[in-house]
Formats: structure tokens, C-alpha cells, sequence
């Protein structure tokens, strides 16, 4: 196809060395123009791809010269259907497929499984989208793929020299502002890569690096709420109050970097070697300023009468006025009397590392018989550890805390007025005094100073072996696989502290106790209304004090916390592929032996030691696709396949983990079972000629032994120490609940407007613009067990939501590409409560973001760029619902979304530069 100068419509079947070639003619006859439509290009090479597999995907791919025009794997594949991202500090992090929990979605490099440095929950942030030159999600598992790949798996293909005709070089630079806090952001990335003939072969050296910085600031604040037991009062079965609120300010430095390097060798037409190493890696430098209320301090001086009362203002209680709706407080709005402060001051160095190394072999014999192998050693680590953490909290004189008028009726805000405290006559009775702006006028001492080394290490090694014969079967060209495979993964927690917490070890590191010497005078980064100004705290003076800290004090172990699990997994696959002139069939069974053995130390009835923990299971997979063509353009895809979600690494673990810097306990359970899942999927697909596509499809799971989270309060002191009370940190541990389901169907459209303007009678210049859109429907259900007081129920698979969809539109020619792009999803379950003690079951709220991206070509090998992301600057918000479980025990209400548990904001992000290709 001919097009307007300047301007082409990449070919469907167009060899991947091709792609850098200048403007010519194929063997074929195909005029081809690179560089100048990106997006057309990137297109036509991921439909090509996705329309010749025998399974179903969806596919990322790059330009015409080797780009993906997001920064991390997770962006860019969330513009593909059915794929919905979880964000952090508004980065695109975990994916969701088909609106599936995201540790259902597996993560892999060249077809290899990596363990994500968190375990199982793929982080995507962590992988720059520089490394690959296409991104496959699989949705539907084939035998070939580990039985643990349940809604997917998101397959990062890397580049290779041999998908360039000879020497190629490619990068960009560029610079970015945030909107919120005026933050920097810089990035860059290199390619290099050239093929040899070296008289024994040809070989292919590819070496690339990306880096990416952003400094942000956030807005944020946090409430908790309860069920309060003295709260007795009519009424008292549907009201939940705030028993802390909390302003978590951060100033953080994100960066990604990576270096990449492989080797190929095709000593002939029938063999290759391939050397890969990638080594990418995360890090947060982070300073958090940390304003917590602890507005049930007291508790326990409210009277436990069951009797109605009369509801009047009073402004001179004889308690601290905490969930007594006889004074006119009310869960949303009130005023509480000689609060606690409890501030916390952190500086953390958070670093999640992959190194992963793979040695590959393909070689085909005579007779159709072909042999591949690997092997790979892949080191992930996740470094939690915190310079230095601060607590300063409030003397236990009422007078010298503050009171607080708070108001949470907008789910949106958490409006906080502070006063002084007066002491009227009795000892129990308070009035608000003066307005206070300035929280830190507030006396707070030094309570304790906490250094944290905690560094997570997984080793992973795999062993894979496949045998293939291609023959005749059935009347069909067959390909059949035989295939065995051993994976072990060890996973070590070391964990170790310093905590002072006596003014003799603050005076030896020379840290000052009062909190306005800590601290800068610095207006505030954010723009939050919260009611009142704080000072940051000097993170020199952190690293100075926690320098000191080092060099005074001995580190001792969180043995509760370190613990030793590895994971054996012994399996074996048979498939087959039946290709005929309507279609093929994939179908085969995959076994799985997996053995796991935990290592930990323990507390059981007042003794203490190592325990050791064992457990095994042999698990078969089994799976069937069938693709029948219409016709030419026609696909109809029908599979059945199955999978199995297993725990994580440290919820195997057979301990507990304290986290004093979240204020979370974790505890494990090596008997869990893993999460089986059978699904059945039928999609009609058609690929619009010249290019195009338009897709609907139906998608159905049955779950069993659902893991989920159980979440409440700790609400015992077993687990204090130093100085630290623990009673009221959040606990969780996994388990196995009922049997569900959840199904739904998806649609998706792609589309030019260049091959239709003469038909439609358009001038030319509106052939630039193009279409893609898709959308899922999804509907989960699983029981969750009965516990006592509350009865077996029906809730929501966690992690899923019930829509998701992208809308992009964009515009290119003439060397200029223009792209919008939209993604909303609705709100989905975070955890599920065993009872009502914090409040029920808690969610994230619907989310929606846009981003616009603009290119423009000076040159065939220059152009510059712009991005604008999280346009809509939409919050992130987790709230509490307890209106399933009321409704279980018999008491109607109405869902309570505005008891708003977390939200922040991180504003808009601007960035421009340069990118090159020779």
C-alpha cells in the first residue's frame, strides 16, 4: 500500500530486521516508511503477532525503531484489553487481568517466571519498559507455562541484535516537572547493538541501561475506625468511629535504573545460543512526616449505659468526649478533649532489586525434531530497611495536649481544628481553649529512635527441558512437546534493629529531644487543607543521629520477624498442536510437584526455638484451545485451562512479622492450601483489513479454597517490647475460605481512519486519526466462611472490579503523533474482615486516569517529545464497608463508602526531550 509522503501503514508480516531499514520496496512489492507512524507501527507488529498465536494474548510491541512509549512495563501494558493497574504514589505498579486479584498475573522475561522481589504479587514498576522490544499477556495458560499463572501471564520479550539488520543505536533524554511541590524528574535510556559474521556463525551483541528519577511530594491522610464497646447507646450496632487520624506527608526520590546485556550466536540455521542478564532495580528515598491523633486515648471514661439520652451540645464534658453521642458528637463531626499526639518522623532507603541470568539453547534436527533448553539463576531482593525513625509523643498531662474539632462528612477531606486544653474544676472535666495553627507549639518529647536493616533475599534457579516433533497426525501439520522443568526458590528474611528509648542513649548520639530543634522552618510542599502547619523534620540530622546510633549500639535480631521458606516444584508437561487449514487445537496437561519447607523461629506456649514446617502436593493442570477461522480476516477462540495460585513466600513463613514503620503483623501458615481456579474463555476476533481489529469474548472461572487475607486488630500486648506498644497494630493472615466464581466478557475495538478517507470522500489529512477501546465486565462471588458471630456470606473475590475500561484516541502524520488515553475501573475489595471490631471489609475506590503523550520526527533518526500523565489528578481512596457483614447479622444499613480509611494525591507530571535511532 502506497501512502502519502512521509507517512505509512506498517505491513502486517513485516520481518522484525526490517524495521530500521529506510524507505523501499520489500521482496513483496510492499512499500514500507519507518519512523514517521509509530503508533500505526507499534500496532500492526502487536496484531501480527497476536493474530498467528494458538492461544489468547494481547500484545504490546514496539515502534518501527525498538520504543514503547511508557516508562515501566505496567504502564504500557495497561493500555491493552482487560488489563487494570494498581498505583502507587501514582505510578502504575501491580496488574490486574480481566478485573482478576493481581497476584493472579505472573511475570516473565523471555518466557522464564521471575520472582517478584515481594514474592508473588508481581511489581511491574520495578521493570523499565526500555529492556523490551514487544510485551505478551497471555490470558489463557497453555501446559507449557507454571500451574501458579491463574488469570495470566505478562511475558517481557528483551531485545535481541538479531532484530535489527545491523548496527543500531537508540536513546532518549529528558526532563519533567511535578505539578504538586514543583519535584524534577529526569530519564534517560541507551541501545547499542551490531551482528558479526565470525566464519564459526553469526553473533548478535545487544547491550542497553535506562534511568528514571522523580522527586514528589504527596497529600494524604489516614483514619481507622472501630466499633467502640462502650458505645451502647440506640443506634450503637451501625456507628463506627474514628479511633486514630493521621497525616502521612511524604518527601520521596524515586528511581529505576537497569543495564541489560545478551549474547547470540546462530552458528548455523538450525542452532542457537542465547547469553541474557538483566539486572533492574527500584528505590525510594523516602522522608515521612507522620501526624497521628490517637483520639480514643481515653476510651474507657465513657460510660457504657445502653439508655437513650438527650442529645445537647456540651463543651465542658466530664469525659474526653470520644463516641458519646450524648454531647452531639457524631462519627462524622465532634470535638474531643486532651488528645494524644503521636508523631513519627521516618527516613527509609527502600530498594527492591532483579538480577536475572538465563543461558538458552534451540536446535532443530533432521526428521522434524527440534531441542530447547535453559537455565536460569535469578536473585531478588527487598531492602526495607529505615535509616532512622523518630517518635515523639505527648506528656500524659490532658493540659498540654490538644483538643480537636474534627470533621469527616466529606469523604474527600479530613478537616482537623486544634486548641489548647483547659482544666475546669474536677479532675475529669476539659474545655477547649485558644485556636492553635501550628501543631508543633505542641510539647512532644523524644520517645524512642528506632534503625532498621531488613533485607529480603529470594534465589531462584530453573531447569528446563523440551523435546518437539513436528509431523503429520490426524490429517493435520502436528507439533508435539514433551517438556520437563525444576524450579527452586529459597527465600531468607534477616531482619535486625536498634531502638533507644532512654535520654542517657539520646544524649550519646547527641540528639536533641525537643522536636523544633529536629526540624526545618519550611512552608509546606502540598497543598492539602489540613487545618493546621507542622515543620519537616532535617533528614541530615536523621542520618547524622542515625550514624551515631550505628557507631554506639549494638544491632539485635527480630527473630519473630526473620524466617527461611523454599519452594521445590518438580514438573512435567505434554502438549500438542494440531494446525489445519480451518485452524488448530492446543491441548495437554501439565503435573506439578510442589514441596515447601519453612524455617522460623516461634513462640508456642510460653517456648521459644525454631520451628520447621514441611508440606507437599502434586497438582495436574490440564488445558485445551481450540482456534477456528471464519475466514480469512475471522477468528473464533474457544479454551478450557486451569491453575493454581499459591500462597506467598512469607505467608508460609511458620511465624510472625512485626512491621513497627507500617504498624502491621503478619502472621504465616504453612498449611495453607493454594487456590485452584478452572476457567473456560470464547472470544470472536476480527482483523480488519488493511489494519484493524474488533473483538467480544465471554470468560468464566470456578475457584476453590479462596486465600484471603483475615484482618482486625491485634488487640494484645504478647508482642510488645522496647518500649513499644503493639496492641493496636493492624493484623492479617492468610487462610483458605469457601468455593466462588467469577466470570464476565470483554470487547475491544482498533482502528484507523487512513485506509477509509477516499471511500468516505475525508481529505487526506484526516487519515491521521485512529481509535482503540476496550472494555471488561466482570462479576465475582465467593463464600466467606462463618465466624463466630457473623454467618458464612457471600462478598467479592478480592482485588476484582466489576468494569474496567481504556479509550485512546490519537492523531499522526506528516511526522507529528498525538495520543490520549483514558483507563477507568471501579472499585474493588481490598480485605475482608472476620468481624466488625475495625469497621468490616475495606476497598479502593474507583480510580481513572488520563495521560497525553505528543511526538514529532525532525529527522528519520531525531524527534522530540511530551508527556503529560495523571491529568485528571483523581485521588487514590480506601474506605471501610461494614454494610455486608450488618446485613449478615440481620441489621439492615446503608453502605458506608464515606468512612474514607486512605487517600492521597500526587498531582500532574509534565516531561519533555529528545530520542534518536540509527
Amino acid at each position: 500500500m502506497l501512502l502519502a509522503a512521509g507517512v505509512c501503514l506498517s505491513v502486517l508480516a513485516m520481518p522484525a530486521h526490517a524495521q530500521d531499514a529506510p524507505a523501499g520496496e520489500e521482496e513483496d512489492g510492499t512499500i514500507v516508511v519507518t519512523g514517521s507512524r509509530p503508533i500505526a507501527e507499534s500496532e500492526a507488529a502487536a496484531l501480527d503477532v497476536q493474530r498467528n498465536t494458538d492461544s489468547l494474548v494481547a500484545v504490546a510491541a514496539s515502534d518501527g525503531v525498538g520504543r514503547l512509549p511508557d516508562q515501566n512495563i505496567a504502564q504500557a501494558t495497561s493500555r491493552l484489553p482487560g488489563v487494570a493497574v494498581e498505583r502507587d504514589q501514582g505510578q502504575a505498579r501491580y496488574i490486574s487481568l480481566r478485573g482478576a486479584p493481581n497476584y493472579w498475573t505472573t511475570l516473565s522475561f523471555d518466557g522464564i517466571n521471575v520472582v517478584s522481589p515481594e514474592g508473588r504479587d508481581a511489581r511491574f514498576d520495578s521493570v523499565p519498559s526500555a529492556i523490551a522490544s514487544q510485551i505478551i499477556v497471555s490470558k489463557a495458560v497453555t501446559p507449557d507455562m507454571p500451574g501458579e499463572t491463574v488469570a495470566g501471564n505478562v511475558n517481557v520479550i528483551t531485545r535481541s541484535a538479531f532484530d535489527y539488520k545491523g548496527f543500531h543505536a537508540a536513546g532518549k533524554a529528558g526532563f519533567g516537572i511535578a505539578e504538586l511541590g514543583e519535584r524534577k524528574q529526569y530519564e534517560g535510556s541507551l541501545v547499542l547493538s551490531d551482528r558479526f559474521d565470525t566464519g564459526v556463525g553469526e553473533v548478535g551483541v545487544l547491550v542497553s541501561g535506562s534511568y528514571f528519577q522523580r522527586a514528589m511530594v504527596t497529600d494524604n491522610f489516614e483514619t481507622d475506625y472501630e466499633r467502640v464497646s462502650q458505645d451502647q447507646r440506640p443506634g450503637w450496632e451501625s456507628r463506627f468511629w474514628a479511633q486514630e487520624t493521621e497525616n502521612k506527608l511524604y518527601r520521596l526520590t524515586r528511581k529505576n535504573w537497569s543495564v541489560s546485556g545478551r549474547l547470540d550466536w546462530r552458528p548455523d540455521a538450525d542452532n542457537s545460543i542465547s547469553l541474557r542478564s538483566i539486572y533492574t532495580i527500584f528505590m525510594d528515598d523516602e522522608a515521612r512526616d507522620n501526624y497521628r491523633f490517637d483520639l480514643d486515648d481515653r476510651q474507657s471514661d465513657l460510660s457504657n449505659s445502653s439508655a437513650a439520652c438527650t442529645i445537647a451540645v456540651n463543651p465542658t464534658p466530664t469525659n474526653t468526649g470520644y463516641a458519646d453521642v450524648c454531647i452531639g458528637n457524631t462519627p462524622q463531626k465532634g470535638v474531643i478533649y486532651g488528645i494524644d499526639i503521636r508523631q513519627r518522623s521516618t527516613l527509609r532507603a527502600f530498594r527492591q532489586s532483579i538480577f536475572t541470568n538465563t543461558i538458552e539453547g534451540s536446535h532443530s534436527f533432521g526428521d522434524g525434531w527440534e531441542l530447547k533448553w535453559l537455565g536460569n539463576y535469578t536473585e531478588s531482593k527487598d531492602d526495607r530497611s529505615v535509616v532512622g525513625e523518630a517518635s515523639w509523643d505527648s506528656p500524659s498531662t490532658r493540659t498540654l495536649r490538644p483538643t480537636v474539632a474534627y470533621d469527616f462528612s466529606d469523604p474527600n477531606y479530613s478537616r482537623l481544628n486544634l486548641y489548647t486544653t483547659l482544666q475546669l474544676s474536677g479532675p475529669t472535666r476539659y474545655q477547649a481553649g485558644t485556636p492553635v495553627t501550628a501543631i508543633d507549639s505542641f510539647t512532644k518529647p523524644l520517645s524512642s529512635l528506632t534503625i532498621l536493616d531488613a533485607i529480603d533475599t529470594t534465589k531462584a534457579y530453573t531447569g528446563k527441558l523440551v523435546v518437539a516433533r513436528e509431523t503429520s497426525f490426524l490429517g493435520a501439520d502436528a507439533t508435539f512437546k514433551l517438556g520437563f522443568q525444576f524450579d527452586q526458590r529459597t527465600k531468607v528474611a534477616d531482619e535486625k534493629q536498634i531502638t533507644l528509648n532512654t535520654a542517657p542513649q539520646f544524649a550519646t548520639i547527641g540528639m536533641p529531644t525537643d522536636y523544633n530543634l529536629f526540624s526545618l522552618d519550611q512552608p509546606f510542599l502540598g497543598k492539602i487543607a489540613m487545618g493546621y502547619t507542622f515543620r519537616y523534620f532535617d533528614t541530615d540530622k536523621m542520618r547524622a543521629a542515625a550514624e551515631a546510633a550505628r557507631a554506639n549500639f549494638a544491632f539485635a535480631p527480630n527473630t519473630a520477624n526473620n524466617y527461611d521458606v523454599r519452594e521445590q516444584v518438580l514438573a512435567g508437561f505434554a502438549m500438542g498442536t494440531l494446525k489445519y487449514d480451518w485452524g488448530s487445537l492446543v491441548g495437554g496437561v501439565r503435573v506439578e510437584h510442589v514441596k515447601n519447607r519453612g524455617i522460623a523461629v516461634a513462640t508456642i506456649a510460653s517456648t521459644t526455638g525454631l520451628v520447621t514446617a514441611e508440606a507437599e502436593q502434586t497438582l495436574a493442570f490440564p488445558s485445551l484451545h481450540v482456534n477456528y477461522n471464519l475466514d480469512d480476516s475471522k477468528k473464533l477462540r474457544v479454551s478450557f485451562n486451569s491453575g493454581a495460585a499459591r500462597a506467598d513466600y512469607d505467608q508460609l513463613r511458620p511465624n510472625v512479622v512485626v512491621n513497627d514503620t507500617n504498624g502491621t503483623i503478619s502472621g504465616g501458615n504453612p498449611a495453607v492450601k493454594p487456590e485452584r481456579a478452572y476457567g473456560i474463555d470464547t472470544y470472536f476476533e476480527w482483523y480488519v483489513e488493511p489494519q484493524g481489529y474488533l473483538m467480544v469474548g465471554a470468560f468464566y472461572k470456578k475457584v476453590e479454597d479462596v486465600l484471603y487475607r483475615q484482618t482486625r486488630k491485634f488487640g494484645s500486648n504478647a508482642l510488645d517490647s522496647n518500649g513499644i506498644d503493639r496492641s493496636d497494630y493492624d493484623f492479617s493472615g492468610i487462610t483458605n475460605g469457601g468455593n466462588g466464581r467469577v466470570f464476565g466478557m470483554e470487547a475491544a475495538a482498533q482502528l484507523q481512519l487512513e485506509p477509509w478517507t477516499d471511500t468516505l470522500g475525508l481529505p487526506g489529512w484526516m487519515g491521521g486519526f485512529g481509535i482503540s477501546a476496550n472494555v471488561t465486565l466482570n462479576d465475582s462471588k465467593v463464600t466467606k466462611p462463618a465466624v463466630p458471630g457473623v454467618p458464612a456470606r457471600k462478598v467479592r473475590l478480592p482485588g476484582t472490579s466489576d468494569l474496567v475500561y481504556n479509550v485512546g484516541a490519537y492523531y499522526e502524520k506528516y511526522g507529528l503523533s498525538l495520543r490520549l488515553q483514558y483507563q477507568s475501573r471501579s472499585k474493588w475489595l481490598d480485605g475482608i474482615a472476620d468481624d466488625l471490631t475495625d469497621a468490616g471489609d475495606t476497598y479502593w475506590a474507583g480510580d481513572e486516569e488520563m495521560d497525553f503523550s505528543a511526538r514529532y520526527a525532525v529527522t528519520p533518526n531525531f524527534e522530540i517529545y511530551f508527556d503529560a500523565t495523571n491529568l485528571l489528578n483523581q485521588p487514590g481512596r480506601r474506605f471501610s464497608d461494614p454494610a455486608g457483614m450488618l446485613t449478615a447479622q440481620g441489621i439492615p444499613t446503608a453502605s458506608s463508602e464515606a468512612q474514607t480509611i486512605e487517600w492521597e494525591r500526587f498531582g500532574r507530571r509534565y516531561s519533555g526531550g529528545i530520542r534518536f535511532n540509527f
